[in-house]
């Protein structure tokens, strides 16, 4: 999902800056289980956000520039490194390998990119985070491992409370804007509010865990509800995690009412109650 993406997104720009390294911005995959040919699709940073407003925070390169322009000269065919945790190391065939295309998303990323690797080199004892920056620094220095390729992200999901404030650098393309602005010109009335409705099936069967025990108050994106403190975390609460109609119902009413909206945008991978709100607002909204 595009959120997932973005929330990862956020950390490894953030790891970029701690390592003082030039981040390759990756595409962003677009999932197509239901449309054909039911492939992936690589869409690069650009057409959703301009690139040239990260570098108000730190230099980075489109992953398709790189390769293209740079990596013949800094990371040329036969000098590819793999860099992964010897935990992750235990999932190849040898043990010894990262396992860079095993499975979907990352198979087809990297045969998107055309890029295979020659030689894998572990770590461990090791995290993304500020503690672990002089580790980095020593263990992997620049003049020796210009590049590092990892198979996943490093960074957490959710994102880390330090890197929230990053997405002020994800500025919308020309192109997005317009296209947001015309659906909105023909859809919705200003001022509006916009709800997202996440209860269908799978994040009933998530939330689950909740209810069961088997979840804390730090769930999924919960954070931005409770706190990211560990210790002073409010409790999540299970109409948090999967409102119900009348939660909504309130909800919905009480930010109507603080913006003076007079339309309701609705995303919902389930049911949208569109009706009972309508009803709630007698046609007014």
């Amino acid at each position: 999902r595009f959120g997932n993406q973005a929330d990862h997104f956020l950390g490894s720009l953030g790891f970029a800056k701690m390592l003082n390294r030039t981040l390759a911005v990756p595409p962003w995959i677009v999932y197509r289980h239901h449309t054909p040919p039911y492939t992936n699709a690589h869409v690069p940073y650009s057409e959703f956000f301009q690139l040239e407003a990260l570098s108000a925070y730190h230099r980075v390169v489109s992953l398709e520039d790189f390769m293209e322009k740079l990596a013949p000269k800094y990371w040329p065919l036969g000098q590819r490194k793999a860099y992964c945790f010897e935990t992750a190391a235990q999932r190849s065939a040898d043990r010894k390998s990262c396992p860079m295309k095993d499975g979907n998303p990352f198979g087809p990323f990297w045969e998107y990119v055309g890029v295979e690797f020659d030689k894998s080199v572990l770590f461990g004892g090791i995290s993304f985070s500020a503690y672990h920056q002089p580790q980095w620094m020593k263990k992997f220095p620049p003049s020796e491992h210009p590049v590092l390729a990892l198979p996943g992200a490093p960074a957490q999901f959710p994102v880390t409370e330090e890197h929230v404030g990053l997405q002020r650098y994800m500025v919308w393309s020309d192109k997005m804007v317009k296209e947001g602005e015309e659906h909105i010109a023909t859809l919705l009335t200003r001022p509006y509010v916009s709800i997202h409705l996440r209860i269908g099936i799978d994040w009933q069967n998530a939330c689950k865990m909740l209810k069961s025990g088997d979840a804390g108050p730090h769930f999924m994106a919960s954070p931005q509800c409770v706190g990211y403190n560990h210790q002073t975390a409010l409790p999540l609460t299970m109409n948090m995690c999967l409102p119900d109609l009348a939660e909504i119902r309130r909800a919905v009413k009480l930010w109507v009412k603080k913006t003076s909206a007079r339309s309701v945008y609705i995303a919902t991978d389930s049911e949208s109650h569109s009706r009972d709100i309508e009803k709630l607002f007698k046609g007014k909204v």
